[in-house]
């Protein structure tokens, strides 16, 4: 048992990495608990491990009483003094060495089970606190198994797992393949850490884009946001903190190696790298690229723009299925309408013809109103003669006359809308 037991704190202590107090005394519950199971659970036991045999020593303590009446706990003045310590006296407590071979293999073998079970415990508490700081690092492992559509990742020391959640789609591994995830979470279950990974999350870009752009983990570059539809595209908004540096330049890299030592990561999924902007517009433009944009209608108090692209970019702006435009809205945190350059001229037209109707605006003045954002006949009703008469430089008697006209006209519809509206009911 010594040999055997010497040994094993060596191996594990050198192989685990776990401090050797944790082991010994993990050592000497083991014996001690086998003791007791061979001996009697009411004995008093005592283990201490012998550094220089390499054994648990196991001691049982008898109080020295005047009369026995558990020979199991006491032990008589006469015998104490006859067998064990010559000097005893009563109320001492003496303790006498048991050979630990009386156990039987049985014992010893138990004994090494809950020594290894208790090692097992300490090196999960070693792992978690190893990985509870390491969350938003970059994990490499290998594919080590598949669970219930979940990928399991050997990390070395530990497993990681990769939820299907977390996953990207039509994405696959075979086992022992290499792959890099981002560690998620570290949570501790009865079973052990478990590590929660992601090759999702839009942190994951920020991360990749760390180790292939050294000016990003220097600080030089910035970040600011990402936005991301896994598997399909991706757009980052970056800015330097250094007049001379290139944001964008710097994360494509030359030739594109940069960038594209990301998208091979990724398996292929589109990279756009935005130059971020305090100007809302070219931001939202920058944003929307590989699309160019003609004009932009902004608006600050809803924080929505309208963007107006040339007919054969009006695909291109609004991406498959709506993608460009969905992400460039969630990178910039604006509510981006796209429109073709002749939607919105033939709009444009049917407004300003509208506008026509207003009794002494002509052609040239409805034009005037619309390009001054006085676009609807009820806007023009609820405009004030000053503020109207300013913006289109006409005197404030012409601005009234028209904002009176408007009135009027808007009046008109709007009764007849509501007559309208009754027949429909009465009939």
């Amino acid at each position: 048992m010594g040999p055997d037991l010497k040994r094993l704190v060596e191996q594990i202590g050198k192989e685990k990495g776990i401090d050797r107090d944790i082991i010994v005394e993990a050592l000497e519950t083991a014996v001690l608990t086998a003791a007791k199971k061979k001996l009697g659970q009411d004995l008093d036991l005592e283990t201490a491990f012998n550094e220089e045999v390499g054994e648990v020593e196991v001691f049982q303590f008898k109080t020295v009483v005047n009369e026995v009446l558990n020979p199991d706990l006491h032990i008589s003045l006469e015998e104490a003094r006859a067998t064990l310590d010559e000097g005893a006296e009563l109320g001492d407590s003496l303790g006498m060495k048991i050979e630990t071979n009386t156990f039987g293999r049985i014992g010893v073998q138990a004994a090494k089970q809950i020594i290894i079970q208790k090692v097992k415990d300490a090196e999960r508490d070693i792992i978690y606190d190893e990985y509870k700081d390491r969350k938003g690092d970059l994990a490499n492992g290998s594919v080590q198994r598949f669970e219930g559509g979940n990928i399991i990742v050997n990390l070395g020391r530990a497993e990681g797992i990769i939820p299907v959640s977390e996953q990207i789609p039509r994405e696959t591994f075979k086992r022992g393949e290499r792959i890099r995830s981002y560690i998620l979470d570290v949570k501790r279950i009865s079973k052990g850490p478990q590590i929660i990974l992601s090759r999702t999350h839009p942190a994951f870009i920020k991360s990749l884009f760390e180790l292939e752009v050294p000016e990003i983990s220097e600080g030089f570059i910035e970040i600011v946001n990402v936005a991301r539809e896994p598997g399909y595209r991706t757009k980052i908004a970056v800015r330097s903190k250094d007049r001379d540096i290139d944001p964008v330049g710097a994360c494509v890299g030359m030739r594109g190696s940069r960038v594209q030592g990301v998208v091979q990561e990724l398996r292929g999924e589109k990279i756009d790298i935005v130059p971020y902007s305090e100007n809302s517009v070219s931001y939202v433009c920058s944003a929307l690229s590989p699309a160019k944009v003609d004009r932009v209608f902004i608006d600050e108090e809803s924080k929505s723009i309208e963007v107006v692209v040339p007919d054969d970019q009006l695909s291109l702006a609004i991406g498959k299925n709506g993608q460009n435009v969905r992400l460039a809205a969630r990178l910039t945190g604006w509510k981006i309408d796209v429109k073709s350059g002749s939607t919105v001229d033939a709009q444009q037209a049917e407004a300003i013809k509208t506008l026509q109707t207003i009794p002494g605006v002509d052609a040239e003045s409805a034009e005037l109103l619309f390009n001054q954002g006085f676009k609807t006949i009820p806007m023009i009703a609820a405009a004030d003669p000053e503020v109207l008469g300013t913006a289109i430089r006409v005197g404030g008697e012409q601005a009234a006359a028209w904002i009176a006209a408007a009135t009027e006209v808007n009046n008109t519809k709007e009764q007849s809308a509501d007559e309208t509206e009754n027949g429909t009911s009465e009939a």
